[in-house]
């Protein structure tokens, strides 16, 4: 199974890309291909900016599309940022929740993480899963949200800047049931 690792942090050094790096570390033991995308590169036009022109990306907008296009599960990470997803997030689906690209909500499975530097990460999860649910149906779309979310508290005390376990059980499990979960729920849907 391919999936797109969305990790939705710009700000350098971020807790996000240390869950994303662990999430595919745990991804490549359990033979599945995954990428990262890193917000540190992040580059969408604000709305009144401009749109993205799928004719002429950046290096970061052409790696966001082509992983996402050839996902088939999406998770999305993103640092609870004053109790709400970062506005580059957000910004994002409104770049990209437009005609040119709205196959990218199509025939896909969708998880998100929540990510703290202590306890926190449920409202980004909740929130962004609202917006994206929102643009499978205003589109039309056949894709799955997956009501499983995992928070990561206290990141930096759980795992190290390339994403590897410094030996909390009980996170480590809780991070791979959310993954095996969200594989399990991918695979059902892409057979459905």
């Amino acid at each position: 199974m391919n999936i797109a690792i969305i990790s939705g942090s710009a700000r350098a050094n971020n807790n996000t890309l240390r869950v994303a790096k662990a999430i595919q570390l745990h991804l490549i033991n359990l033979n599945h291909f995954s990428n990262i995308v890193d917000f540190t590169f992040y580059d969408l036009p604000l709305i009144n900016q401009g749109k993205v022109d799928e004719n002429n990306l950046t290096t970061f907008q052409e790696n966001l599309i082509t992983n996402w296009r050839n996902a088939d599960l999406i998770i999305t990470i993103s640092p609870e940022y004053n109790w709400s997803a970062t506005p580059e997030l957000l910004n994002m689906y409104n770049a990209i929740g437009v005609k040119d690209f709205i196959d990218l909500f199509n025939e896909k499975t969708f998880a998100f993480v929540g990510v703290s530097s202590g306890k926190g990460g449920k409202m980004p999860c909740l929130q962004l899963s609202q917006v994206v649910g929102k643009l499978v149906s205003f589109s039309n779309s056949y894709s799955f949200i997956s009501p499983k979310i995992f928070e990561s508290h206290f990141t930096k005390d759980v795992l190290d800047e390339n994403g590897n376990s410094l030996g909390n059980a009980m996170y480590d499990k809780g991070l791979l049931d959310f993954i095996n979960y969200n594989l399990n729920v991918a695979e059902r849907w892409k057979k459905a």
